[in-house]
């Protein structure tokens, strides 16, 4: 649960987010918003020739868009998690225009090794999730735009394969700096079965 200072998003005198079934209970959201979120997850994603902000807002739009109706925009409250405050949002738009920029420098990660290909995706997703550019939502659409990304540069993932709780503490771990529990995570989504 995010320590949030303003709630303008959620329900008054509630930590539940408005959203667009009025579900007034954190667990009647969680339900609706992952039926939702599985079954647009089963159509195709919104395609771009490159990777960018606006793709990756549209993505999140994709994934949320049956349950928010901000689906897409960048989240305008502080929001910080276990006393890891995030990206300030008045930062937000700038910091992810840097990052995309760094990301299409570096050729969006083709032509790479597997092991350089998870060193780089694992640095692009630890940045990504200390900007957590959305109010909700952030994980599950950094897990999908980097399989889009691996997928781009050839290196496809597995995503039915990841453990949860492996992947949120390797991304917890680089939020502090360590970032080869996140590459160990990619590295392993990456492996073929034999």
């Amino acid at each position: 649960m995010y320590e949030v200072d303003d709630n303008r998003y959620c329900y008054p005198n509630s930590t539940v987010l408005k959203n667009k079934a009025d579900l007034r209970t954190q667990d009647e959201l969680a339900k609706f918003e992952t039926l939702m979120i599985t079954q647009r997850s089963d159509e195709p994603l919104p395609v771009a020739r490159h990777f960018t902000v606006k793709h990756y807002r549209a993505v999140h739009t994709h994934l949320f868009q049956d349950v928010y109706t901000w689906a897409g925009r960048l989240r305008t409250v502080r929001i910080s998690k276990a006393g890891s405050m995030f990206c300030y949002p008045e930062n937000i738009g700038e910091q992810l225009r840097l990052l995309f920029a760094s990301l299409s420098l570096e050729n969006e990660f083709r032509d790479l090794e597997q092991e350089s290909f998870a060193q780089k995706a694992a640095h692009f997703l630890a940045d990504l999730n200390a900007v957590h550019p959305f109010r909700e939502g952030n994980g599950r659409t950094q897990t999908v735009y980097l399989s889009v990304i691996a997928n781009q540069a050839g290196h496809p993932l597995d995503l039915e394969r990841m453990h949860p709780n492996k992947m949120m503490s390797a991304m917890i771990a680089s939020f502090h700096g360590d970032e080869e529990p996140l590459v160990a995570v990619i590295l392993e989504l990456m492996r073929r079965r034999s």
